[in-house]
């Protein structure tokens, strides 16, 4: 299937590996230009040279801290400058820490607040003008299965994740009428370094190992397995693509079959 992606321009947030990078990864693979950003230089050269070398797509890594707005103002301008234009945006960043309420501060609050919700709201501010002179776009924001079933441990997910649904469904009727589409999309518990930090903390906590941790998880999902992160770039790139035509304001789950409400 031609999802019609080749020479698009898309911006990766949080790219330089897990669930990110292998959206970069699926995004050049059907052609696509693609920005990529992380924190660690290093890690982020690296994710770049291997996608690159895998898809002969061009890859532009740049160094940004989500938490920083100059940062994303920097790699919109170097985007554009780069490639003369910008169709698709993926807001993806790293969970916060596990926390229960009362252990968790001000700043490990304000932290949150400015890595998950504040980034996809900086990064959608500095992409959706190019996107409004091309009349076209695509907009899609990572959150997890926990802003529809909230997850132990993982309150500050829990509540600010839910906010990005909120703003998805809001800019989805705001910029419907410049073709500009606005999903969001849920991942379940999925083999990521991330998911491996989690597992290790539970473990801590509940006097069990890793493997118990993650075994039990796997249990509670009616598929019986973690996803592999190409499982959930497969979703974002269909909607990044002309075939998602008609898709707007939807918030999906990829889980397994994990959460159990019909909404």
């Amino acid at each position: 299937m031609d999802l019609g992606l080749k020479d698009r321009v898309a911006i990766v947030t949080g790219s330089s590996q897990g669930i990110g990078k292998a959206i970069a990864f699926g995004l050049a693979k059907e052609g696509a230009r693609v920005t990529v950003c992380a924190r660690n230089t290093e890690t982020l050269r690296d994710a770049s040279r291997e996608i690159t070398a895998a898809t002969g797509s061009d890859v532009l890594p740049i160094r940004v801290d989500l938490r920083e707005k100059e940062d994303i103002a920097s790699m919109v301008k170097a985007t554009v400058e780069t490639y003369g234009r910008i169709d698709i945006l993926v807001n993806n960043s790293g969970g916060p820490p596990s926390r229960r309420f009362l252990e968790t501060t001000e700043e490990n609050w304000r932290s949150a607040i400015e890595s998950l919700l504040m980034s996809v709201v900086n990064c959608s501010q500095g992409v959706i003008p190019y996107m409004k002179q091309n009349t076209w776009g695509r907009i899609i924001n990572m959150t997890s299965f926990a802003a529809k079933q909230p997850a132990e441990r993982l309150i500050l997910s829990n509540a600010i994740r839910a906010g990005v649904l909120g703003l998805t469904k809001t800019l989805s009727y705001e910029l419907a009428e410049y073709r500009i589409l606005v999903n969001a999309v849920c991942p379940g518990w999925t083999q990521t370094r991330r998911l491996e930090e989690l597992a290790k903390v539970q473990a801590e906590t509940s006097e069990g190992t890793y493997e118990t941790v993650i075994d039990e998880w796997a249990k509670n999902i009616p598929l019986k397995r973690l996803a592999r992160p190409e499982e959930i770039a497969n979703l974002v790139v269909f909607l990044s693509s002309y075939k998602a035509s008609y898709i707007t304001g939807a918030v999906i789950q990829v889980d397994g079959g994990f959460i159990k409400s019909l909404t």
